[in-house]
């Protein structure tokens, strides 16, 4: 009896280890290939995780399980995390993401504004413990593009200490 119990309390450290990420499916594709027998399904999953405090990755699996590409992805995603600069709940300045023909445009917005973006930037931001921002996705619209073309302008983001450093001034000079 006891040793079940302890069974269950190691099962729910390792639930509450997982519960610090949110994970975010952005897309799940199906597709089939034509054998003799019939159709054979595979699929592929991209996914957003973060920890809602600045950090943020995305993933992108592929198996023949739904549950399998899904795991896959997260995995991934949390293997691929990157730094999100966030000042009072939002970004610290303007930034145009562009991956092939997606262009992904972020502006930092107010407190209150909310997440104003289409689906996978909105995951993103979600994830990454943006609470207010604006955003415009030009061109292509593919989510795959989408998600690379704003984790490239993430990528282009300057933090508030590094840009003071490289400027020699402090971070009070530097914002106000």
């Amino acid at each position: 009896m006891e040793h079940s119990r302890e069974g269950r309390r190691d099962r729910d450290k390792v639930q509450e280890k997982d519960k610090e990420f949110i994970e975010k499916l952005v897309k799940l594709n199906r597709t089939a290939k034509v054998v003799k027998g019939g159709r054979r399904f595979s699929f592929s999953a991209l996914t957003v995780v973060g920890d809602r405090k600045g950090k943020v990755g995305y993933g992108f699996g592929k198996a023949n399980d739904v549950s399998e590409a899904i795991r896959k992805s997260i995995d991934k995603a949390k293997r691929s995390l990157v730094k999100l600069p966030i000042k009072n709940g939002t970004i610290p300045h303007e930034v145009l993401g562009v991956f092939k023909a997606s262009r992904v445009y972020l502006k930092p917005a107010c407190s209150g504004t909310g997440i104003i973006a289409g689906g996978p930037v909105r995951a993103i931001m979600e994830a990454g413990g943006v609470t207010d921002v604006l955003s415009k996705s030009i061109g292509a619209s593919s989510q795959y593009n989408v998600v690379k073309a704003t984790f490239e302008g993430l990528a282009r983001m300057m933090d508030a200490k590094v840009l003071a450093k490289a400027r020699g001034k402090s971070i009070k000079e530097l914002w106000g």
